[in-house]
């Protein structure tokens, strides 16, 4: 089969980052997923996963889909694009429809999907998500793939999500404005887990906690189900601006010292180590002590995890998180940072890095900032692969029947 390109772009509050892959395979165990180019640049016109100036977003998504396009060799039109903030909401829906034939027909997933999406969606919101989670055919539950199965009555459960209108499409119109097409929108957590969790550790139990520049976002698995989902207002945007004001440095410059300096425990730090940082007046300089703006990163880190500690305990999931934590996003890079989240969460913790089942240039986003990214473009591999012709996707013969096929995929793959 004619290998695909697929682009995801990753919108954040400190970083714009877009991957281009070339996909090839037939069916999801068989993809190959190579990675062509990344690119990256500084966000402007993001304030906690919303753009508030679309001039300044649609020159961050230019520069970054251009540069990935330069060290790929290609060009691309749609992009895969990430969604979060705390504007997104999230929660379980059940469908039930009754079997009409002897066995469980593609066209009966089809109408129990149906059911299942047939909420009620202010207007000021749109559906972003509803995945299959599982499937219950005569009260026997835990059923993944119902096709051929003898039952009279089939039900589903979905994860519906949502989001404000307004957000989606501002982000839409920053894409569109930098000469591109968002192909779905799709929510960076979860792009974010495609990339960065094992099969295991979404059976098992496990909170991924991805550190961005506006928020934090947790998402916890078990059974290989979605069962909570929460953003948190502060992120590595927070810690600069302590560092800003406990430093008297502009905001640039205390990013800029954070990125090179910057560590998440004060005992990693030589208590005589200093660090030069800019004066008062032009061309000035002057030196302060490392320990100082390790212990501000610490301060505000360890408050973020106590956060997010307090969230798991109110999803109701904090005992059952057999896989522990995996630390994912740019805050995850700092040195220090896992051992932070251990003393903590009192349990396991590791980074999510992306590269797993990637071919190419897979060196290039095997970083935890990356795992958005590299995760929309699988999410697009998959959705690229029922599209093509025989793959049964949107433009094929029989694609009702394809979509649900690559919705079970979907739920065998990942959920």
């Amino acid at each position: 089969m004619r290998p695909t390109l697929v682009a995801g772009l990753d919108i954040g509050s400190s970083k714009t980052a877009a991957v281009i892959a070339e996909v090839s395979g037939d069916a999801p165990h068989r993809l190959q997923v190579k990675i062509l180019g990344v690119g990256q640049s500084r966000t402007g016109g993001i304030r906690r996963e919303i753009v508030t100036d679309i001039e300044a977003t649609t020159e961050s998504v230019r520069k970054a889909v251009k540069e990935a396009e330069l060290m790929a060799g290609v060009s691309v039109e749609k992009l895969y694009t990430g969604i979060a903030g705390e504007h997104i909401h999230a929660w379980p829906s059940t469908g039930v429809v009754a079997v009409g034939r002897d066995e469980i027909q593609p066209g009966d997933l089809d109408r129990v999907h149906e059911v299942a999406r047939a909420v009620v969606v202010p207007g000021d919101r749109e559906m972003l998500h509803a995945i299959p989670q599982e499937y219950i055919v005569d009260a026997q539950n835990g059923i993944r793939d119902p096709i051929g199965m003898a039952g009279t009555r089939l039900e589903a459960e979905v994860f519906i999500v949502t989001g404000s209108s307004s957000a989606a499409q501002n982000i839409r119109k920053s894409v569109s404005r930098a000469g591109y097409q968002v192909a779905e929108l799709v929510l960076e957590p979860i792009a974010s887990s495609m990339a960065a969790m094992s099969e295991d550790e979404k059976e098992i139990g496990t909170a991924l906690v991805d550190l961005g520049g506006g928020t934090t976002d947790v998402i916890i698995f078990h059974e290989r189900k979605i069962r909570h989902l929460a953003s948190l207002p502060w992120g590595g945007s927070t810690v600069s601006n302590d560092l800003a004001k406990g430093l008297s440095l502009p905001y640039a410059e205390a990013v800029r010292t954070k990125e090179r300096w910057g560590v998440a425990r004060v005992d990693l730090v030589d208590p005589k180590e200093t660090i030069e940082v800019p004066g008062a007046a032009s061309g000035q300089t002057r030196h302060i002590a490392r320990e100082l703006l390790a212990h501000i990163i610490e301060q505000r880190m360890d408050e973020i995890f106590g956060l997010v500690a307090n969230e798991l305990e109110r999803s109701g999931m904090a005992g059952r998180l057999g896989g522990g934590i995996v630390l994912t996003g740019g805050g995850a890079s700092l040195h220090g940072i896992v051992e932070l989240a251990e003393r903590t969460f009192a349990a396991p913790v590791r980074l999510g890095v992306p590269g797993e089942g990637l071919g190419g240039l897979a060196d290039s986003v095997r970083r935890p900032k990356f795992a958005t990214a590299a995760g929309l473009v699988l999410y697009g591999s998959r959705r690229a692969m029922a599209d093509l012709p025989g793959g049964g996707g949107a433009g094929s013969p029989g694609s009702a029947a394809g979509v649900l096929r690559w919705m079970r995929d979907w739920i065998t793959d990942f959920f």
